[in-house]
């Protein structure tokens, strides 16, 4: 009888001491606007986190430590499974779909996608007291001035072979719209789109650094091995495709360097262009990876974001500084790089970017704030990168108009304490091809069969008496493997009618209509 008494008192006492160190954390929240570092790994896989995957070829120490010292999310995914539409999302807190981008991505001449009144991430945060800056990797359309008012600017996407005039309605000396300085950031040093898509410029506060007065003649993997290459396109003479990455991180640590010392608390919104195509480790990280050029490119990612967290802690921010770091999909991944090497960059999940399987969308997520987030934190929390902007809200006690954020919720309980009732509804999934999935618990519905990605086949038609669709039990069967979609028909009518309900009224967070 005693034991058990000792027992009860040693649990309550426990119970009190964590709700009362969560109470502390969110005293501290309260009482206090934190630096917001946000790195967006670009094509990075879940499962090149050595931290994340133990079987991994990749060896990632900064990011690993970030996971020992802060939050590890294992069930964060991204609201599409390719570039454009997930940094769009990542921004405004909308899901991509409901622009005029419905499949595929912005190229280098694409206008810009996020419309010239919509809210997002960084204005709500300049709002709210912030100064606010975009370095990296922009990859959301940009709306250049014309030489000719009567003549359209071509849209170059796919094709390699272009012609070198393709651009000359171009005027690269006037202001570029439609970028980051035009929603929301104070300062802004960016590239047009990937690293592999042209013109290959950097463009500073809305103004190109170096006229393109040059040509790149572009670079083919079969001639330089699988994944180094990039299309042909206008470049500036000074344009350095190796130097790109750390250019970026340079400019970055400059800018924490400088705005440490300011009474305005920042937000850095860093879009790093790698381990995204080309994959160019420069030569101190060659043979660094058991997993060829993308994992050193990975081994170079890592030090380089190392050396952002390094430069948090020398400016001795650390105590007032949320840093949250993802990727912006799946990796790029084929079934023979994994062959070849043995690594498995989205880890246990199918498929690869631009899938809606799985491995499409769900992405290494994790956070670290000293003396806020508990250290080794895990949490089980679905979530989705259209959250940033409702839990940068919920970190500053501000309530979310209900005309922006439309998918956005605010999930920063999960980053500071272990709560366990499903903060999200739902999710809804995008691949490349414009496929939808949700996820709802532990059930994943998708309307149509094939990846709607690079994974072939990408269609499929579904023969007579087969699933037209699948469902799966992810809770279960994280690998896709056992279509439940003929078993669990009920299941299926809910799905489909609450993707639908979202698809048509605009909106999937909870909104208050009183």
């Amino acid at each position: 009888m005693k034991y058990h008494l000792l027992l009860f008192i040693l649990l309550i006492n426990m119970s009190c001491q964590t709700k009362a160190k969560e109470q502390k954390n969110n005293d501290v929240v309260k009482n206090t606007k934190p630096n917001i570092i946000y790195i967006l790994a670009d094509d990075m896989g879940y499962g090149d986190l050595s931290a994340l995957n133990p079987n991994s070829k990749i060896s990632t120490p900064n990011m690993d430590n970030v996971v020992k010292q802060g939050v590890h999310f294992t069930d964060a995914h991204t609201n599409s499974a390719v570039c454009t539409p997930t940094r769009y999302g990542v921004l405004t807190g909308r899901y991509a779909f409901r622009t005029r981008l419905k499949k595929g991505v912005t190229w280098g001449y694409t206008p810009s996608l996020i419309e010239p009144e919509r809210e997002t991430v960084a204005s709500f945060l300049k709002t709210n007291g912030y100064n606010t800056a975009c370095i990296g990797k922009w990859h959301l359309g940009l709306d250049w001035q014309k030489k000719d008012e009567n003549k359209e600017i071509k849209d170059i996407q796919w094709n390699d072979d272009v012609p070198k005039n393709y651009d000359d309605n171009v005027d690269y000396t006037k202001r570029v719209y439609g970028g980051p300085v035009d929603h929301g950031f104070d300062y802004s040093l960016i590239i047009p789109a990937s690293l592999d898509m042209s013109p290959y410029v950097y463009i500073k506060d809305g103004f190109v650094v170096e006229q393109p007065t040059a040509y790149a003649e572009g670079k083919k993997q079969e001639e330089a091995g699988r994944g180094v290459f990039w299309r042909p396109g206008k470049v500036s003479p000074s344009f350095n495709f190796n130097q790109v990455l750390p250019e970026f991180i340079d400019s970055a640590t400059q800018y924490i360097a400088t705005y440490a010392k300011k009474t305005k608390p920042f937000f850095l919104y860093l879009p790093l262009p790698a381990p995204h195509t080309p994959w160019l480790p420069t030569q101190n990280y060659q043979g660094k990876s058991e997993a060829d050029t993308y994992g050193d490119f990975v081994v170079m990612v890592d030090d380089m974001i190392g050396k952002v967290l390094n430069q948090v802690k020398d400016a001795g921010i650390e105590d007032n500084t949320l840093i949250i770091i993802t990727s912006d999909n799946g990796s790029d991944w084929r079934p023979t790089d994994q062959e070849k090497t043995g690594h498995k960059a989205n880890y246990i999940y199918k498929g690869r970017k631009a899938d809606i399987y799985e491995a499409g969308h769900r992405v290494p997520y994790i956070a670290q704030w000293k003396g806020v987030i508990p250290a080794g934190h895990q949490s089980n929390q679905v979530i989705c990168t259209t959250d940033l902007l409702a839990t940068t809200a919920g970190l500053l006690n501000r309530q979310l108009p209900n005309n922006i954020g439309e998918d956005s919720y605010d999930l920063w309980p999960a980053y500071s304490s272990g709560i366990k009732e499903p903060i999200r509804e739902a999710i809804v999934h995008h691949s490349l091809d414009g496929f939808f999935a949700i996820r709802k618990g532990k059930w994943k519905y998708t309307e149509e069969l094939g990846s709607g990605g690079f994974t072939k086949p990408k269609t499929i038609e579904a023969k007579e008496g087969e699933a037209p669709g699948t469902l799966y039990n992810i809770e279960e069967d994280p690998s896709e493997k056992n279509n439940l979609y003929l078993k669990y028909p009920e299941v299926v009518e809910e799905l489909s009618q609450l993707l639908e309900k979202y698809r048509t009224q605009g909106y999937s967070r909870k909104i208050d209509n009183s």
